[in-house]
């Protein structure tokens, strides 16, 4: 038997940084997944474990990184790990290190924004990825969950129908999803906090000034919009279940719903996904 692909590592280890400047503090919540790829089939193979890493030795190698590196965004922490293990263990030939932001902001006290004082972001999970070997790299970032809704302007009609179909048409409904997203970028742009922040806004304008024809026809003008705002990004892929909300039936109580009143329900839903990228360009 063959071993055909093999990877290991550490997953959910979890870091907070504060970076003090005085009197003003900045915190980023982190849970890093590290992975290595490379020389370790033995351990598989032949129970010889003399090149492998220890797992542990990666968590560690994780705390190290974070304390070495308090302010760097998730994108450059990312590559610095992923580094630190390709230049410490040769028998490494990739590392992958994802890296998922708990999101904190700062508190407002009297109408300014306080030093040290954060409350939780509850809405998605932003992270960033990276594949490197000594060559080269992909660098990643996205957001998981991001979920937001828009309670007109959106319809389904014109579909297939057929002895299956029990669906009817509707050209007002409500539109609601939990996005997963994640872009590849081409180069790094000056801040990218501030790029990620604009991504997700162009896209969020997109989907709210314009008639939905279907989440696939957002997805897609969301992408164009993403891909408009910053432009050094070469795709964006989106995965989107479709977060049904659907009209309560009050006929029974003489009265008329008027598209006002609905259960809520993500189960089962629709699994809407796309890659888009620019012209001449291919996705990763």
């Amino acid at each position: 038997m063959a071993l055909v692909r093999n990877t290991y590592g550490k997953g959910r280890v979890r870091i907070m940084r504060v970076k003090r400047d005085g009197d003003r503090h900045e915190v980023r919540e982190l849970t890093v997944q590290a992975m290595l790829e490379g020389g370790f089939a033995r351990a598989y193979t032949d129970a010889d474990n003399s090149a492998v890493v220890a797992t542990d030795t990666i968590k560690n190698i994780v705390n190290i990184v974070a304390r070495e590196n308090l302010g760097l965004d998730t994108e450059s922490f990312v590559e610095v790990l992923a580094r630190r293990y390709l230049d410490r263990y040769p028998q490494a030939e990739r590392a992958l290190v994802t890296a998922w932001e708990t999101r904190w902001v700062r508190f407002t006290v009297g109408g300014m924004p306080h030093s040290h004082s954060f409350l939780l972001d509850g809405n998605g999970k932003p992270f960033a990825h990276v594949s490197a070997t000594r060559d080269s790299q992909t660098l990643q970032s996205g957001i998981e969950g991001f979920t937001f809704m828009k309670s007109t302007a959106s319809g389904w009609e014109n579909y297939v129908k057929d002895e299956y179909t029990t669906l009817p048409e509707t050209a007002d409904r409500l539109c609601a999803t939990a996005m997963d997203a994640r872009w590849t970028w081409t180069k790094a742009p000056n801040d990218y906090g501030i790029a990620n922040s604009r991504i997700l806004s162009w896209m969020l304008d997109s989907f709210a000034t314009t008639y939905s024809a279907s989440v696939q026809d957002s997805l897609y003008r969301m992408g164009e919009a993403a891909l408009e705002a910053v432009p050094e990004i070469a795709d964006i892929s989106m995965a989107c279940p479709n977060k049904h909300y659907l009209p309560i039936n009050l006929s029974p109580f003489g009265m008329d719903n008027a598209n006002s009143v609905f259960t809520p329900t993500d189960e089962p839903h629709g699994q809407i996904e796309c890659t888009v990228a620019r012209e001449g360009g291919s996705a990763a």
